[in-house]
């Protein structure tokens, strides 16, 4: 049997595909903040799911965390960071964006620095990160979210390089979603995906162990056009 981490499990996307994987034949530790969540997951199959409250800006519990892992299970096949936050912030107010910088940046630099050397060690792993859309360019409304996913997805990239040169087998995939019906999502808008299409599509990109991947597949005709409209056209839509 197969062992996978889904860190932020307790909705949304990392939710939905823990729920994949568990019907996939693996074993998922999930993480999140809310036991009682975690709890009502392990509920519909107490032998596949594994639960671990777990804060991921407690930098010190992440460590903490991997070690338990390396001593519960020997080996993880799969890992998964589904956590992150970020709000509009149109007064740039610290308090707001301070949030996202620790989650999305610090936080997600901690687990993905712990991935990738537990599968180095282990000599074999698949990293994946739940970036963005909003990678791409900056928006004057979240510019905090935006930022930090750029930050994300060049980091997973780096990441991506440095195995292909490992002498370990290590993979890593950069899931980008366009708008998905999250709670992170606020409010309606257009190709909303739901959150089963969407993770069934990012779960065919891990399966096929891809670098890259838009969710839902239309997102990747919008990223063509944001990486090369100019900054002046992007100020009137965004």
């Amino acid at each position: 049997m197969k062992n996978a981490l889904v860190i932020g499990a307790t909705s949304g996307i990392g939710k939905e595909l823990s729920g994949l994987l568990v019907a996939d034949g693996y074993k998922v530790v999930i993480t999140g903040r809310r036991e009682n969540l975690l709890q009502e997951i392990k509920a519909t199959d107490s032998e596949k799911y594994v639960i671990k409250v777990h804060d991921v800006n407690n930098l010190t519990s992440c460590d903490t965390l991997f070690l338990d892992l390396k001593n519960e299970f020997k080996t993880i096949d799969l890992i998964v960071y589904s956590s992150g936050v970020g709000d509009p912030n149109y007064e740039l107010e610290w308090e707001k964006e301070l949030p996202t910088l620790q989650t999305n940046i610090i936080a997600a630099t901690k687990i993905y620095g712990l991935a990738y050397n537990f599968f180095r060690k282990q000599g074999y792993g698949h990293l994946v990160g739940i970036s963005s859309i909003a990678s791409i360019r900056g928006n004057r409304h979240v510019p905090a979210y935006f930022a930090s996913k750029a930050f994300q997805a060049n980091y997973l990239e780096s990441l991506w390089m440095k195995g292909k040169r490992s002498k370990a087998e290590i993979y890593v995939t950069d899931i980008q979603p366009g708008f998905v019906d999250t709670p992170m999502a606020i409010g309606k808008t257009f190709w909303m995906a739901s959150t089963e299409k969407a993770t069934k599509q990012i779960y065919t990109a891990i399966k096929q162990k891809r670098k890259k991947a838009y969710i839902t597949k239309r997102w990747r005709m919008v990223a063509f056009v944001l990486r090369n409209a100019p900054s002046s056209l992007l100020f009137k839509f965004t």
